[in-house]
């Protein structure tokens, strides 16, 4: 899953609105923006080829400290720890980014193929496998963000022009970001660019998340 991980950011800025919308989508993407280093580290390992999925044109093959169970726990306690007593001390706000890390995992079940380790590469893997159907992949993707959206702007108010439309067209943008990501060709087989790549929209988009949140009150 990539846009639809932000489903859960939005969601739960709705529900705790002192909760910075851009860590939030840092949140989410937290276990990817350590998998990509980790990746070109000979940490973790994936290949890239095409077609692996309709979905997708890379085999995640060793990921259990990114993408394993225990790993979304851990990781999700360690932010939990964090903004409770060292960035924002505020227990309802490290909930919440806890929340939005331990996501990932959730929210890649559905999709991945059974490439989830429980807890080591040893143990057993999870992945229902939705990556099989691009379409299916896209429509629960796009709903999810949309659903979520939803939920944003309903529990806050614009303050600008761009506070009431800004987010509705970013969410559109990733949504026809997302049809290229799904049904698009691979961008070759370099994984170098490819982290460059992923790492560079995920900040992007946090960016423009962050920006767009404080025109909204």
């Amino acid at each position: 899953m990539f846009v639809g991980h932000y489903a859960a950011s939005l969601a739960l800025k709705s529900f705790e609105k002192r909760a910075s919308l851009g860590i939030l989508f840092l949140a989410v993407q937290f276990v990817d923006i350590l998998f990509f280093p980790f990746v070109l580290l000979g940490i973790e390992r994936m290949n890239v080829v095409e077609n692996f999925t309709q979905s997708t044109h890379f085999e995640l093959e060793y990921m259990p400290y990114t993408h394993s169970l225990l790993a979304g726990v851990l990781w999700a306690a360690l932010a939990y720890t964090l903004f409770r007593w060292v960035f924002v001390k505020n227990g309802s706000v490290a909930i919440v980014i806890a929340l939005a890390v331990f996501s990932h995992w959730l929210f890649d079940l559905p999709v991945h193929t059974p490439d989830l380790p429980l807890w080591s590469d040893a143990s057993p893997k999870l992945g229902f496998g939705l990556w099989n159907n691009a379409v299916a992949t896209y429509i629960l993707e796009a709903g999810l963000l949309l659903l979520a959206l939803w939920m944003y702007l309903r529990s806050t108010k614009a303050a600008t022009a761009a506070g009431k439309y800004g987010m509705s067209v970013f969410v559109a943008v990733l949504l026809l970001v997302n049809i290229s990501n799904l049904f698009g060709a691979p961008m070759g087989d370099s994984k170098p660019a490819l982290a460059i790549a992923a790492l560079s929209s995920y900040f992007l988009f946090a960016a423009v998340a962050f920006w767009l949140d404080r025109k909204r009150s």
